[in-house]
């Protein structure tokens, strides 16, 4: 290859590479589009097969470290906000992973010559799914995801969860980067995909078929829920970064939320109950109510659960649930978990502690094993917690004309309704609805904010319950049990909303199967590499 023609090819490999991460982050909520471009998304992924398919196996470890880093440094680039190494974590655990990644879809091209695509389409969806695992999962950019809008679209997620969705989406960016492989200049490309489409019918024609039975599910199966149970939810933003600040802002911050909250209760209609976002209150409720070390903590603890006795309907507040506990060795720690708790008539009469904690930045199992690192995460103010143990469902009674009605709701603290399996877990506990409690106020982002609500929306759609979210700053709202967003407060704003949402019961197939779709993609495509590898290296024994 000349100097010249190494030139050319490294420009366009260049393009393809930055056009894949403009697409992808513009396919979900950005600076540009608030909500995304979710019909964008169904090519998004075009560059990406169409760039593997130009590289060498060696070479495809180089570009997809580029790509990893450059498109979630587009997506996520509000991370830095959150702590001074979140971005450089996931942006660089993403260069390992799309590392790994682009070779696996390039031995994909090399086993299987003719429908390739169709493994790599496999194998993509595998990835999504396995890196929503182990302690470093994390869900965003998901490409079933960018469809939040579309409601049609998503009630396959009731079916199948979001990777029913990221299905669909995700073939037409397979099928034309193969299309296109090999092609010399724009011109070439009509007759390049209609000669592929000609040749590749059949899969096109069951993806086509799968799309129109996914609409037509999606338009039949909307429900009218006006004459089911319902129940009013007053859901309050304060608009403030709680954690940020001393005991004067603590205490001025109680004022916001006492203020929105009597504000909602003196409005017509009644809310039957009352939602706060992520440790919205943050001196340590039970932890000064019971050991009382800190007098100024102490004497606003008291004036808040003073202010909560005199409350007729109850209160759900995220906090910091700080406890002694025997450190197993005959001794006392304090140990703290991320909580949620429930108050009725001044008493804490539930108790829910955060399953899901976010990696690095409120836990990190591997203290003995990177002890450098761990030292750089406490120097730079992480607050790590400890681990609830149970998907709590909580009960509380309202009142209805013809009497008392039972409510069972369940409360996934912020990150936690980015995962499907937490809600589900929550919804066959017994939960009618799911309350979330947020704080994204450090991200100051819109994007961010929204990012996280297209997330949230396919929690309700998978169990088929209402879902609500109160959040320190946004995105405070209420969804539909087919994913429409019904209510929502102006973000970055003081506010509240009452919401009156239906009270569901019964389970989708995904409530009773889960993720078992995502499953079959990471072990079908694992066992279709390995085929491929194993009668490869059989041919070349042969030759």
């Amino acid at each position: 290859m000349t100097s010249k023609s190494f030139v050319r090819e490294l420009v366009i490999n260049l393009a393809l590479a930055a056009l894949g991460m403009i697409l992808f982050a513009l396919s979900f909520p950005n600076l540009l589009v608030e909500k995304g471009l979710p019909l964008l998304a169904w090519a998004a992924w075009t560059p990406v097969f169409l760039l593997i398919s130009r590289v060498s196996l060696p070479a495809s470890i180089f570009w997809g470290a580029l790509y990893g880093y450059g498109a979630y440094s587009l997506f996520n680039y509000w991370l830095g906000v959150f702590h001074p190494m979140a971005g450089l974590i996931v942006y660089s655990i993403y260069v390992v992973y799309m590392a790994l990644c682009f070779p696996l879809l390039k031995l994909a091209e090399l086993c299987f010559p003719r429908r390739f695509y169709l493994v790599q389409w496999c194998l993509w969806l595998g990835y999504e799914y396995l890196r929503t695992l182990g302690f470093l999962g994390y869900p965003y950019g998901i490409s079933g995801y960018s469809q939040w809008t579309l409601i049609p679209v998503i009630q396959v997620a009731r079916l199948g969860g979001v990777w029913a969705v990221s299905a669909l989406v995700l073939y037409p960016s397979a099928a034309l980067g193969a299309a296109l492989r090999g092609i010399d200049g724009l011109r070439a490309v009509p007759a390049a995909v209609k000669a592929f489409f000609r040749r590749e019918w059949l899969p096109a024609a069951l993806w086509v078929l799968c799309l129109c039975l996914s609409l037509v599910y999606g338009l039949v199966s909307r429900e009218d829920y006006s004459d089911g149970p319902q129940v009013r939810l007053a859901l309050i933003q304060h608009n403030t970064d709680p954690w940020r600040g001393d005991m004067d802002e603590y205490r001025q911050n109680f004022r916001v939320l006492s203020r929105l909250s009597d504000e909602a209760l003196a409005a017509s209609p009644r809310p039957d109950m009352m939602v706060w976002s992520e440790t919205a209150f943050v001196p340590r409720i039970y932890w000064h109510s019971t050991y009382r070390d800190d007098r100024e903590s102490w004497d606003l603890v008291r004036e808040l659960l003073a202010y909560l006795s005199r409350q007729d309907v109850p209160f759900v507040i995220g906090n910091d649930d700080a406890r002694l506990e025997g450190d197993g060795k005959g001794g006392w720690d304090r140990v703290d978990y991320n909580a949620v708790m429930l108050f009725e008539g001044g008493e804490i009469s539930g108790l829910y502690r955060k399953l899901r904690l976010v990696p690095f930045t409120e836990h990190f199992p591997y203290r003995r094993q990177f002890p450098g690192l761990y030292k750089a995460l406490v120097s730079a103010d992480t607050h790590f917690w400890e681990k609830g143990e149970d998907a709590t469902v909580f009960s509380v009674s309202v009142p209805r004309p013809d009497g008392p009605e039972t409510v069972k709701f369940s409360t996934p603290i912020c990150f936690e309704d980015t995962f499907g399996y937490l809600s589900r877990d929550f919804v066959r506990n017994g939960a009618e609805l799911i309350v979330n409690l947020s704080n994204d106020a450090w991200s100051r982002s819109l994007p961010a904010q929204n990012q996280h609500l297209s997330m949230a929306v396919f929690r309700a759609v998978e169990n088929r319950r209402s879902m609500v979210r109160s959040t320190a700053s946004g995105q405070t709202c209420a969804v539909s049990p087919d994913g429409r967003v019904i209510a929502l407060s102006p973000p970055f704003t003081e506010s509240w909303i009452t919401v009156e949402v239906p009270v569901l019961s019964g389970q989708t197939l995904y409530t009773v199967y889960g993720d078992y779709l995502g499953r079959f993609f990471a072990v079908s495509s694992a066992a279709l590499l390995l085929l491929g590898l194993a009668s490869r290296i059989l041919k070349s024994i042969k030759k």
